[in-house]
């Protein structure tokens, strides 16, 4: 049996010849596809030692001055530029390392990156390296946010398990959270970590004057939720996409569920959840829905707490919805 191969540009991306009107804010606009590609073929050079080591051994190679014996990573080098061009050698360095600096968080990327959001990506001096490595750096314990990994955070290299020859075959977790047993693997798998059972923050127990705005908060998210539901711009923000959210409070429990541009309140846990959602105070999440906020904004600064990284796109959606009731209201 043949194996249908992977194209560069998936078939789904590539405009169908014409035009349509799209209606925005209320305006007739002549929408007209077109395209350009450059289509290019090119090989690694020097450095194909390297991405062949991330890709079939599983290991991480530098270059080693023969005079100096300063160990170059990424091994960019052929001869050393401080011996006279002494020449160089490749050699394997350890995966575990050390933040060079803080790394910036991207939240909110590209479109050839946004499935990789929320990623930090740093420079990390590997055991064995004299230089530092740039590299994407992710979290277990839930979504990446400020203060989890800073300079001088020791962190693991992990393999995709999937991998092409790209430097994104690869990236970081802190070495705080895995055991002695993966930190000390060479060629640790992204497969191999649990992903699943991120530490939850803890709620304080619920006073009557908590469950009296936990009351309120939910009846007007509620009505605000309804209110999504029948609006055809917000519906298409959720177009596609099916969630079921477990949201936890002071006051309480609920579920908010996405089903395809559906979207609706229940008021009890749901028997399965995709992922969890927790914030102590439930107009923390009111606020992000009424579009007085930003849900992403309550996330980046702590106050609203996610169960998986990548789900950050479920919030930017929501927060897309929440625009969406606000500027239809505007026309």
């Amino acid at each position: 049996m043949s194996i249908q191969r992977e194209k560069v540009i998936p078939a789904k991306y590539i405009p169908d010849v014409g035009s349509y009107v799209e209606k925005i804010d209320g305006k007739d606009y002549l929408i007209t596809n077109d395209a350009m590609h450059t289509f290019y073929r090119r090989s690694k050079g020097e450095l194909s030692p390297f991405f062949l080591g991330l890709r079939d051994e599983k290991k991480l190679f530098g270059c080693r001055c023969t005079k100096c014996g300063l160990v170059r990573v990424p091994p960019f080098l052929t001869h050393c530029p401080d011996c006279n061009f002494a020449p160089t050698e490749l050699v394997e360095v350890e995966q575990v390392g050390v933040m060079n600096s803080t790394p910036p968080i991207t939240y909110f990327a590209t479109s050839l990156f946004q499935h990789m959001a929320p990623y930090g990506r740093g420079r990390v001096i590997f055991q064995g390296a004299d230089t530092a490595l740039s590299v994407n750096l992710y979290t277990t314990t839930g979504i990446l946010v400020p203060g989890i990994i800073k300079k001088g955070t020791e962190v693991k290299l992990v393999f995709r398990d999937n991998r092409i020859g790209e430097m994104t075959d690869v990236f970081c977790v802190p070495t705080a959270e895995l055991s002695k047993e993966q930190i000390e693997k060479k060629g640790l798998q992204e497969s191999e970590i649990n992903w699943e059972s991120p530490v939850e923050p803890e709620l304080p127990a619920a006073s009557q004057e908590d469950t009296a705005t936990y009351n309120k908060a939910l009846a007007e998210m509620k009505s605000i939720i309804e209110e999504m539901n029948t609006n055809e711009r917000a519906r298409k923000d959720i177009a596609g996409w099916k969630r079921d959210i477990l949201v936890k409070t002071r006051g309480g429990e609920f579920a908010i569920i996405i089903d395809d541009g559906d979207i609706k309140l229940e008021e009890e846990a749901p028997s399965s959840h995709d992922f969890v959602m927790v914030c102590d105070d439930p107009n923390t999440l009111l606020d992000g829905l009424a579009y007085r906020g930003a849900i992403t904004d309550s996330v980046i600064n702590n106050n609203l707490w996610i169960s998986k990284n990548m789900e950050f796109n479920t919030i930017f959606k929501l927060d897309r919805m929440a625009r969406s009731v606000a500027r239809s209201k505007k026309v």
